[in-house]
């Protein structure tokens, strides 16, 4: 089959257009700009125009035949290669449905990893544990991996473990043979409406999967968690930060399950030793350079575990605290979850509050301002407003240099700024300290 998708290289499309190559089909596809998965697909040979999407590379893959168009949610109805997909009468869907049909074209159990807030880090922590232990695992992961590709198949695989996302209702496209469920915490005001909307999805989630584990609605199918204390009493979760350990668990218990399934000897230390290696994934507390680390926490909730997360690390390598840059991600999603900010940076030295990166807005509503947002914290005289500029980065390298953790949580734009300014400063005093040593690197 041939398959094309728009918006192909981000985090959410780049790996399920991995995963059906590797399962037979022709893939190719377009994206705005090169996103995190581009360079990964460039190798695996799929053919990938960036660019502005006017329709002419659509076009020219319908003459040689397409047979499903797949577009991811951040498209407009009125997109350009949309309305060509819908006038030359191919099947078009979003990327639940392909998954859905991949997952039952290749017969796999699957997996599904949803919550607000984890869900990313946990599914990673399976596919490490599911390497590592040489099970017959498939998935998808919404963002990048430094020891694998962020999304795979291999054929004679039986599980596909795959990031659920509640986005746009997303995963009541499935029925999994496990779903876990890292947290439910109101988020996404821009589809569900309510609270109670937003726990309802949940519920048919769960309702619709034939075994369910982790901070369940309805029910927790597994003999303890994290909270109250270990099952296993001869293992120990050691990496950073609760939150961390949580998600930890919920691998440690999934993994389990899938070895009883197989019929494999399960050793409850091993998992958990393989677990505590567990490198990171990109945008989750992901160490840019010594001491600058950058992460993908936009809700109240999130950014309480990362800075937690970065306490833990200051504690375990010597750091005398941590300095902040938030950039709040939606105005929608502000006015609703303002409330929540109140203790949300406690612990910290400095916030530096960026403007709100708009997308998807009302536009009846105001816009807040990083003046009125910092007002909601109990702990608001550490904070100030800043915008992206040589200003700030200047003041977080003072702070780095005097031995601070430095934590950007942000699902905008400020990632590629900051990964751009670290490159270029490195980059720098690289040929600083070979014009010092004479041309010749020490």
């Amino acid at each position: 089959m041939k398959i094309y998708i728009s918006g192909i290289s981000g985090t959410g499309m780049g790996p399920l257009a991995l995963m059906a190559l590797k399962a037979g089909h022709e893939v190719y596809g377009s994206d705005l700009t090169k996103g995190a998965i581009y360079d990964e697909l460039l190798e695996a040979g799929v053919d990938v125009m960036i660019g502005e999407q006017d329709g002419e590379f659509l076009r020219a893959k319908l003459l040689e035949g397409v047979d499903w168009f797949v577009y991811t949610s951040a498209l407009p109805e009125d997109h350009t290669e949309l309305m060509i997909a819908r006038s030359a009468g191919v099947k078009i869907s979003k990327r639940d449905e392909l998954t859905a049909f991949l997952v039952k074209e290749l017969g796999l159990k699957m997996v599904a990893v949803a919550g607000t807030h984890g869900k990313t880090t946990t599914t990673a922590m399976i596919v490490w544990g599911a390497i590592k232990l040489g099970l017959p695992v498939s998935y998808v992961v919404g963002t990048t991996l430094g020891f694998a590709p962020s999304g795979a198949y291999h054929a004679g695989d039986k599980y596909f473990v795959y990031e659920a996302d509640e986005y746009d209702r997303n995963f009541l496209k499935f029925h999994p043979w496990l779903a876990v469920i890292t947290c439910v915490s109101y988020d996404h005001p821009d589809i569900y409406k309510t609270p109670e909307d937003y726990k309802r999805a949940f519920v048919e989630f769960e309702q619709q999967s034939e075994k369910v584990y982790g901070n369940s609605l309805t029910h927790v199918y597994v003999d303890g968690d994290p909270n109250s204390g270990p099952a296993f009493p001869d293992i120990e979760l050691l990496l950073a930060g609760e939150a961390r350990r949580e998600d930890e668990w919920w691998a440690l218990v999934t993994l389990r399950e899938i070895m009883i399934n197989e019929g494999l000897e399960v050793e409850d230390k091993k998992i958990a030793d393989i677990l505590n290696e567990f490198p990171g994934v990109g945008r989750r507390f992901e160490r840019l350079i010594d001491g600058v680390y950058t992460d993908y926490a936009h809700h109240p909730e999130e950014i309480m575990a990362t800075i937690d997360v970065a306490l833990d690390e200051c504690r375990m390598r010597g750091y005398k605290g941590v300095v902040a840059v938030y950039q709040p991600h939606q105005n929608t999603r502000q006015h609703e979850v303002r409330d929540g900010y109140l203790h949300a940076f406690d612990g910290v030295k400095r916030v530096y509050w960026l403007p709100t990166y708009l997308t998807r807005e009302n536009l009846d509503l105001v816009v807040l301002t990083p003046e009125d947002l910092i007002s909601d914290l109990a702990n608001r005289g550490v904070a100030e407003p800043a915008n992206l500029d040589d200003e700030l980065f200047g003041k977080l390298m003072k702070w780095r240099d005097d031995g601070y953790l430095i934590l950007l949580m942000t699902a905008g734009p400020a990632d590629g700024w900051l990964r751009n300014k670290v490159r270029a400063s490195n980059l720098l005093w690289d040929a600083y300290k070979k014009s010092q040593s004479g041309g010749v690197e020490s």
